[in-house]
């Protein structure tokens, strides 16, 4: 690892990569050292007065390499905030809350046991990126290694102070106060839920959130462990929501809630065991927000954020509701950038991800499952009956993959097959007709790309429609899934 670097690690929000075989303790010190520079210039703040934040999730590996990652800091005279074994968004909060310079976050996210990694913010929890910090990451350990720099763990001695802060009380606190707990507690019945970890940071952080609510839980996967012994991480793949919708079905509970590993992303399965969409719960979340905000301030138009996927749900709702909507480029750096612009109060991704202008903008898997509790309780509807208006207007494809050798020139075909259409090259392209619309965009990553599509008419006309831009996408390429 000494001789060589994969620069393939460094991905466009985040760096991810094998353990051993990518990342090792060698290979995390340097990043670390070389996140600390990049955010002295960036901050412009000399590097022995930054501080920074660290954080590690339940992984042996993250265990095992946030030390390095903390040394590689310290030996650039950066002090070390460590607050130990965390959900990815507490270490966004403790940057915004401890007004830090930045903070490093040592997880690879939903990525299966192999991998490893680390998410980096700046001031303000904001997330470095390939377009701004990453790639400068990226130089600095590659100067470093073709100098001749340290080339052992340990090799350059600590400069920095660093402590370690037990911050979960304070952040269960703050995540708490986005909610009123009585109108949960105060339900006609307390609410059954099933709730995933997949292992992984949910059940301590989220956990005793929930327990107060007076809920009863059924609990899956609930334990912290980076083993991940029953399934993967990432409950977005259908193969692990499996067992979650059984158990929703076993059990008549009145809704699901599954965490990721790193616990940044909440999905959610309603009473009758089906997925919800992310870009629903973003119509039902920026909704509830907004009601919220017209109570405080009824004069005030807040600005709502969605990405370019999105069914068109969530502008109509956010206009119905006294928002403003804003659609935005895929991608967090991106969101909580345009959030900080727009001073928007709420976005969403149809991802899973959520971001909270009151939670430094940055995203949270703990508060939207707050919310939807608050929601269900307060409404005394099923979660069914309050997504059937979406569900029965808005006909959506989900995201389909389809391998291309060339994107662009294929993104070039579906400009030229649908001229006649409204058009957007914000991320990808956008196809707008007023009755159906489709988003293209590539992988960051990969050779492929990315269909998401909806009909306001039928699903049957999405079905037609979702068919006809498939073939023109998949014409003389390899389908994918």
């Amino acid at each position: 690892m000494t001789a060589t670097l994969s620069p393939e690690i460094f991905k466009a929000y985040d760096i991810r990569g094998l353990y051993g075989e990518q990342i090792d303790g060698d290979l995390a010190e340097r990043i670390g050292r070389a996140f600390a520079q990049v955010l002295s210039t960036l901050e412009d703040v000399p590097v022995e007065r930054l501080r920074l934040g660290l954080g590690r999730d339940m992984r042996a590996s993250s265990q095992e390499l946030a030390p390095h990652y903390r040394q590689g800091m310290l030996s650039t005279g950066a002090n070390v905030l460590d607050i130990g074994t965390v959900g990815t968004e507490m270490l966004y909060w403790f940057v915004g809350s401890r007004e830090l310079h930045g903070g490093l976050m040592c997880t690879p996210s939903h990525n299966p046991k192999a991998y490893t990694g680390a998410k980096l913010v700046r001031e303000g929890a904001m997330a470095l990126s390939g377009d701004s910090g990453i790639e400068d990451v990226r130089r600095a350990v590659e100067d470093e290694l073709e100098r001749g720099g340290p080339h052992r763990a340990g090799a350059a001695p600590p400069r920095g102070h660093f402590d370690e802060l037990d911050v979960y009380g304070e952040f269960q606190a703050a995540a708490m106060r986005f909610i009123d707990p009585d109108v949960v507690r105060s339900a006609k019945r307390p609410l059954t839920v099933v709730v995933d970890g997949a292992h992984g940071m949910a059940p301590p952080m989220a956990g005793p959130l929930l327990e107060s609510l007076e809920l009863e839980l059924i609990e899956a996967n609930w334990t912290a462990d980076g083993e991940f012994p029953d399934r993967g991480p990432n409950p977005l793949l259908e193969e692990n929501r499996r067992s979650i919708v059984e158990k929703v079905r076993e059990t008549g509970a009145d809704l699901a809630i599954a965490w990721d590993g790193d616990a940044d992303r909440c999905f959610f399965i309603d009473e009758t065991g089906a997925f919800v969409d992310g870009d629903f719960l973003t119509a039902l979340l920026a909704e509830s927000l907004l009601r919220k905000a017209q109570e405080r301030d009824p004069t005030r138009h807040e600005a709502i954020l969605y990405d370019v996927r999105a069914s068109r749900a969530v502008p109509d709702t956010v206009e119905r509701a006294g928002g403003v909507a804003y659609v935005n480029r895929v991608g967090h750096a991106f969101f909580k950038t345009r959030m900080r612009a727009e001073g928007s109060l709420f976005g969403g991704e149809v991802s899973g991800h959520y971001y909270f202008r009151d939670f430094y903008c940055a995203d949270s898997g703990t508060i939207p499952a707050l919310l939807m509790l608050e929601l269900l309780g307060g409404e005394g509807r099923s979660l069914s009956e309050l997504l059937r208006p979406y569900r029965e207007r808005y006909f959506i494809s989900g995201e389909i993959n389809s391998e291309v050798s060339d994107p662009q020139g294929k993104i070039e075909e579906i400009a030229e097959r649908y001229a006649d259409a409204r058009q957007s090259r914000l991320d990808g392209i956008s196809i707008d007709y007023d009755d159906w619309h489709f988003n293209v965009r590539p992988s960051n990553t990969e050779p492929l790309l990315r269909l998401c599509l909806e009909s306001l008419v039928s699903r049957e006309d999405m079905e037609r429609h979702r068919d006809e831009v498939l073939a023109l996408i998949r014409s003389s390429a390899t389908a994918g899934s």
